[in-house]
């Protein structure tokens, strides 16, 4: 597998001592029951505009029974899913679009690199890299014992609802 550059030196954060916990989170996400794809935050740095947290990845996930039967294998778009909460976490919490809703507006360059299976620790990366009035884009990186197994650029929008 080929090395990558993390966007956050791990030694920046503590994996067992978060900084906010999902109560926190849901001070600035509106995702709620099976669509809350964060655990806790780890690292949140507004000048560098980069953040990591994770989700833990448990044998009650719903997606578990129908994919796949024996061999429960985490859905990729859940883990793009997750980066794009990480990084509404962080929009939201500085108030990048001001009162705002952040919303999920697309993906590029997204690549799978390995398997993330019920049991496994998801550290997911962060990196804003450029904010419009209507548009901010940034760079995520899902990383499992040490490895990256998922890597792209989202891309967030006001939503038009109150916050």
């Amino acid at each position: 597998m080929i090395e990558r550059q993390l966007i956050v030196d791990p030694s920046q954060y503590d994996e067992t001592k978060p900084i906010a916990t999902i109560e926190e989170i849901r001070q600035y996400n509106r995702q709620r029951y099976e669509m809350e794809q964060l655990t806790g935050i780890l690292y949140d740095n507004l000048e560098e505009k980069r953040c990591v947290g994770y989700k833990d990845m448990s044998d009650s996930e719903f997606w578990i029974r129908g994919h796949m039967p024996n061999f429960p294998l985490t859905p990729g778009v859940v883990l793009c899913e997750v980066a794009a909460q990480l990084a509404s976490y962080f929009i939201t919490k500085y108030r990048m679009f001001g009162d705002a809703v952040v919303g999920f507006a697309g993906l590029d360059e997204v690549k799978f690199r390995g398997m993330v299976r019920p049991g496994d620790r998801v550290i997911v990366q962060c990196e804003m890299l450029k904010q419009r009035k209507i548009l901010i884009t940034a760079r995520f990186m899902c990383v499992v014992n040490g490895a990256v197994v998922c890597e792209g650029v989202l891309k967030g929008v006001p939503l038009p609802i109150e916050s």
